[in-house]
């Protein structure tokens, strides 16, 4: 597994803010160019229970000089290759509606519109993603907590809703629905938050651990399936 380098919300805005001025240097005042940040990234933008994501997945409509403009960033603030990626389109939380599900966030050099995925939205694509090894779970918990001591709480047919209109009939993941049933079912968020993200760190753990006794086995498909394997050997050891 590759070595992730942690990304701030206050250096995701510099990285932002040079990758404006680079790009604006390179294509002109009058060639715009717009982000629509989603994942993580998004989530750390309009939260403040989220400190760090690992890389930047977006939408980028843009010139072709913008791909310079992200390596020129890159190298100025020694970030990893892909740092701001359009990877997530290969995923199944991918879709053509994302463009309609987004908000504006931030100009940038006055060329460069940086917008990120309203909430509800941003939780189904969590939802439909699920994974038990990153911030997938922990994310739909900590932005209906947010939401819940703003004073504009997410419901369940607002998810469900975004959901629907998002990804149609297909299904999303059990894990995810299991997450979404306890959110709106618990009396306090910032409990289930806690469980929920020592989950996710002891399912990072277990993949590390299987990676390295089997390397080259570990597929992003089956990820999921390796933790509760795993999860269920280790209860057995445990219960002899």
């Amino acid at each position: 597994m590759s070595v992730e380098i942690p990304i701030s919300k206050e250096n995701l805005n510099i990285y932002l803010t040079e990758l404006g001025k680079r790009y604006r240097k390179l294509s002109g005042k009058k060639t715009p160019a717009e982000i629509i940040l989603i994942g993580g990234a998004s989530v750390l933008l309009n939260y403040d229970f989220r400190e760090i994501t690992y890389d930047a997945d977006a939408i980028i409509l843009a010139s072709s000089v913008m791909k310079e403009a992200i390596n020129y960033v890159r190298d100025e603030f020694k970030l990893p290759h892909g740092w701001l990626n359009e990877g997530f389109r290969k995923t199944q939380s991918y879709t053509n509606k994302l463009f309609e599900a987004s908000v504006y966030y931030k100009t940038y050099s006055n060329v460069l519109t940086v917008r990120t995925i309203k909430a509800e939205y941003l939780i189904a694509m969590k939802a439909m993603s699920g994974r038990q090894f990153k911030y997938d779970l922990s994310d739909i918990v900590g932005i209906l907590w947010e939401h819940e001591k703003s004073g504009t709480p997410i419901s369940k047919k607002d998810v469900d809703n975004a959901i629907a209109k998002l990804y149609g009939a297909v299904k999303i993941p059990d894990i995810s629905s299991k997450t979404l049933d306890d959110a709106f079912s618990i009396e306090s968020y910032d409990l289930l938050y806690q469980q929920v993200r020592e989950s996710e760190i002891e399912s990072k753990a277990l993949l590390v651990e299987f990676d390295k006794e089997n390397p080259g086995a570990l597929k992003g498909e089956n990820t999921n399936n390796v933790i509760d394997e795993m999860r269920n050997l280790k209860s057995g050891k445990n219960n002899l």
